[in-house]
């Protein structure tokens, strides 16, 4: 399997540690990653204000996919919506696909649709499979109580397709029961985790970020788990902050799937980039080991 590593504009300026842990995993699973020059922001962030241009960016990003014959490994969530919103529009609009192919063709690039956008949920569970995963397993999480965050973009808007479903998602759940973890239902388990209030309400997005972990750690979870950059954030980076501004300690390990994926491989945790998460991981026995 080989596929365009689409990385978006968060992970190679802050969120690393995704980054790095995908590259350690994914070759263990026979994903070949290749790095093509061009890829530039996929527009989602100026959606709101000039809907054209996020529309002609992720044309540009896909079409330089498809001049090499590959389909797209996007594992920010923003960025696979925008990509996937954007071929099906054009996928079902000729007259607009003709428009943005003229602003194309100044690069020598053309939209045709014939390259597919995948997410890290779906190319794991759905491609890859979960009994190739289990075969690679060789720590186990030893059933830690693991809250699964899937955020808003990777489940919704359902009717573009989003990796897994926006009511009951269970993809990343069943990946981390292969792995040994024990992933359990929590009330909050859909709610957003405020990162899109930062610009604006700061404060707001603290308190969703406190509320929705303060609640997780009062549960007993061992782990909060996700898969997008900018939930990585709140939940991993923000998480003193927002503990104070929901008046609560909290001490909640969080990672990236791929990273507990990659644990479980016995893969050594700095190889993860688990020396870059901000929360306390170092609690979880299987990171202090290592």
């Amino acid at each position: 399997m080989k596929y365009a590593f689409y990385l978006g504009c968060v992970m190679p300026t802050e969120q690393y540690a995704y980054e790095v842990s995908i590259r350690e995993v994914l070759p263990k699973l026979d994903v070949e990653l290749v790095d093509l020059e061009g890829f530039s922001c996929c527009g989602e962030p100026l959606k709101s204000v000039n809907q054209m241009l996020t529309l002609s960016l992720s044309a540009r990003n896909i079409a330089i996919a498809e001049k090499e014959e590959l389909d797209i490994f996007a594992p920010c969530p923003m960025c696979h919506l925008a990509l996937s919103e954007s071929k099906r529009i054009l996928d079902s609009d000729i007259h607009m696909r003709e428009r943005i192919n003229k602003f194309l063709a100044d690069e020598d690039l053309v939209y045709n649709g014939t390259s597919d956008v995948v997410h890290t949920v779906d190319l794991l569970h759905d491609i890859v499979g979960l009994e190739k995963i289990k075969k690679l397993v060789k720590t186990p999480l030893k059933d830690l109580k693991i809250a699964s965050h899937y955020g808003c973009h990777t489940i919704r808007p359902s009717e573009i397709g989003r990796p897994d479903d926006s009511e009951n998602p269970e993809k990343m759940d069943r990946i981390l029961e292969v792995i040994g973890g024990k992933p359990e239902y929590y009330p909050e388990k859909l709610d957003c985790c405020g990162g899109l209030l930062n610009a604006n309400l700061p404060e707001s997005a603290l308190t969703k970020t406190g509320q929705k972990l303060k609640s997780v750690q009062e549960q007993g979870f061992d782990v909060f788990v996700d898969v997008c950059p900018w939930c990585h954030r709140q939940y991993d980076s923000k998480q003193v902050k927002a503990g104070e501004t929901v008046a609560a300690k909290l001490e909640m390990p969080v990672f990236y799937l791929t990273q507990l994926i990659g644990l479980s491989f016995g893969i050594p945790s700095e190889k993860l980039g688990v020396n870059l998460n901000q929360s306390p991981v170092e609690k979880i026995s299987i990171v202090s080991r290592r």
